[in-house]
């Protein structure tokens, strides 16, 4: 088990990547307890707030982007035009190459947000169904049960996917192409 971490940080990230081992478990461990929060009754899962995975997504885009340009300085943008492409495909390809670069954030924050808000409210939706039936809500209830076991990996696993994908990104920093 302990040496999951450092495997996983470099086969995504590079031999170099773990020199942010810290980072990386530390941000695995804080979405993971903000996804394993909400199961507890009566409290807050924070990262089913768009504003706070937003935030996490923006501040792990400035860093990679920090580490790249002060790594490989100007030549950083190269990133976004591939060695050897012609001109004209160049015109094409760096708008796109910027634009999947920009949205980075976004698509980062919206994936955690969106998986944790949407089994957070089936949970309560079911919830529901079993308090609205009375003593015929066993089948709503079971339902529930199962949902909460699924609920319980979907946090975990979403948590591993926001590490992963920054592993990812900071591969990019690190190496570029």
């Amino acid at each position: 088990m302990a040496s999951m971490w450092p495997d996983m940080i470099r086969s995504a990230a590079g031999t170099e990547g773990l020199k942010f081992f810290p980072f990386i478990f530390t941000l695995f461990m804080f979405v993971l307890f903000g996804n394993l929060i909400g199961m507890v009754p009566y409290s807050f899962t924070f990262t089913s707030h768009i504003a706070v995975t937003f935030a996490l997504a923006a501040f792990i885009f400035i860093g990679v982007t920090l580490i790249a340009l002060a790594r490989h300085g100007w030549h950083f943008f190269t990133f976004f035009a591939p060695k050897g492409m012609p001109l004209v495909l160049q015109m094409l390809l760096v708008p796109i190459e910027v634009i999947s670069y920009l949205i980075r954030p976004m698509t980062l924050s919206i994936r955690l947000f969106a998986n944790m808000m949407a089994g957070h409210t089936m949970l309560v939706i079911f919830a529901g169904f079993v308090v609205a039936m009375g003593i015929f809500g066993i089948l709503p209830l079971a339902l529930n049960v199962f949902f909460i076991l699924l609920e319980l990996l979907v946090a975990v696993l979403q948590a591993y996917v926001f590490t992963i994908l920054t592993c990812i990104y900071l591969h990019d920093a690190i190496h570029l192409h």
